[in-house]
Parts: C-alpha cells; sequence; structure tokens
C-alpha cells in the first residue's frame, strides 16, 4: 500500500473513527491517517484482518491504531465504541463513514426484510455514527464528517437497488446534516469513490467484460486503488478543506 501523496500537519494528534477500518478502502484509510500522525480508532467485524492491521501499523512504527469489534447493524454497540474511542485517544475530530454491503441482488428477490437489511448497514449506521460523534466534536469547537456515497447510482447501474438507494439517501443525509451541524463548524461531506480495486472487487466482480466496460466509462486510463480515496480523506479531513461543507467528492477517473 503506497504512501499518501500529500502531508496535512494539522491531522498529527487529531483523534480520527473508521467504520469498516479492518480491509479494502477501510484499511487504507487507517493507515493513511496513521501516517499523518493521527490516533485512529476503527471498528469492523471482521477481527482477524483487522488485528493484523493494528500490528502491522505498530511495528511500522507508523502511529496508534485501536480496533473495537463492532457490528454497525448494532447501534448501541456502535455507539459504545464511538465513546470508547474518545474515551482512549480524545475527542474524535474526523468521523470517517466507510463501511458498506455491496453484495448484488436481484430486484425481484428482494424481500422487505432483505430490504430492511441492506438499509442497516448502507445508510443507517452513517447517521447514528454522526450523531453519536457531534458532542465529542462540539467539545473541539470543529469537526469533520465523510459520508461515503457510490457512483453506481449515478450511472444507472442495474443489480443492486438496494445498495444504490443507501448510497443515492446518503447524498440527502449529508446535506441535511451539514445545514444541521454547520454552526458548531462541523462539516459534513460525501466522497464517491469509483470502482476501486480491492480484494473483494478483485475476488467476486471484476472479470475481463466488466474491466471493458470501466475503461470504456472512465476518462483516465488508470485503475482506481484504495490509497486513491484516502488521499482524499486526508484532504476533507484536514484544515486544507476548512471551508467545503455539503458538497460531493469524486474520484472515479471521470466515470460518472
Amino acid at each position: 500500500m503506497s504512501t499518501s501523496r500529500a502531508s496535512y500537519p494539522d491531522l498529527a494528534g487529531k483523534t480520527v473513527f473508521v467504520t469498516g477500518g479492518g480491509s479494502g478502502i477501510g484499511a487504507a484509510l487507517v493507515t493513511a491517517f496513521a501516517r499523518q500522525g493521527a490516533r485512529v480508532a476503527f471498528v469492523d467485524i471482521a477481527e482477524e484482518e483487522s488485528r493484523a492491521l493494528v500490528e502491522s501499523i505498530r511495528q511500522a512504527g507508523k502511529g496508534d491504531a485501536l480496533f473495537l469489534p463492532c457490528d454497525l447493524r448494532d447501534i448501541a454497540g456502535l455507539r459504545r465504541a464511538i465513546e470508547e474511542a474518545g474515551r482512549q485517544f480524545g475527542d474524535i475530530s474526523i468521523l470517517l463513514n466507510n463501511a458498506a454491503n455491496d453484495e448484488r441482488h436481484q430486484t425481484l428477490d428482494v424481500t422487505p426484510e432483505e430490504w430492511d437489511a441492506r438499509m442497516a448497514i448502507n445508510l443507517k449506521p452513517q447517521f447514528f455514527a454522526a450523531q453519536a460523534v457531534l458532542p465529542q466534536m462540539i467539545r473541539l469547537g470543529s469537526g469533520s464528517i465523510v459520508n461515503f456515497g457510490s457512483i453506481t447510482w449515478r450511472l444507472g447501474q442495474g443489480g443492486m437497488a438496494a445498495y444504490s438507494t443507501a448510497k443515492a439517501g446518503i447524498h440527502g443525509l449529508t446535506r441535511s446534516l451539514s445545514r444541521d451541524f454547520g454552526p458548531h463548524r462541523v462539516r459534513v461531506n460525501t466522497l464517491l469513490p469509483g470502482w476501486v480495486m480491492t480484494e473483494r472487487q478483485l475476488k467476486f466482480w471484476v472479470n475481463p467484460e466488466s474491466l471493458k466496460e470501466m475503461e470504456a466509462g472512465q476518462c483516465l486510463p488508470d485503475r482506481i486503488d484504495p490509497q486513491d480515496i484516502a488521499d482524499m480523506a486526508l484532504f476533507l479531513g484536514s484544515d486544507a478543506s476548512s471551508k467545503c461543507t455539503a458538497q460531493e467528492f469524486v474520484v472515479d477517473a471521470g466515470w460518472s
């Protein structure tokens, strides 16, 4: 995993909370902020991968990372994890609402229970994590919340209607929270990754046909990796974006 292309001195010593930080984009976020000198707490359900990530950061001497096991469908557990992160590392300055599950599904097969389950991981935790960190950010006098969206709904991609609906809803969430939280100098933005070549994507979805579609859609010929998303998140978390709120920041090589 490459290092960040930029340095943000103001991130040093700040507390960052990442959802879904154990692998893929989340692991890149945890690593990138730790390398900037931030204290990074993260939640995930994948305990083995998450503990290995903490150990790798420790051995590299690149900063502090704290793994807190949590299933984001358990909102009470998520709230406890946010409180624990603040207790151990100090009040949270930056929240990265990264976790999601992009499992494909056929529209005619989706039951009401499956629909609710997809909202419970792809949309609901983003609101309640933001709600839970706000008191800490108020005490600090400022903060940055980055909600992770997706370009799937912008492309009109099929085969994942519930996921795309949840991700589209995040834009409304960001706009609303940015108005509510703005008086406290808490910024709220949406980061939209394109098709990022994580291990999960390579294992389940990437094939010659899908790559051809991506290459035809993107303006740039390069593949997007998790570090590209982390670089944008660093900017949004830092004071360099101090006047950016209620906005969408897209990292998709021009596809959407």
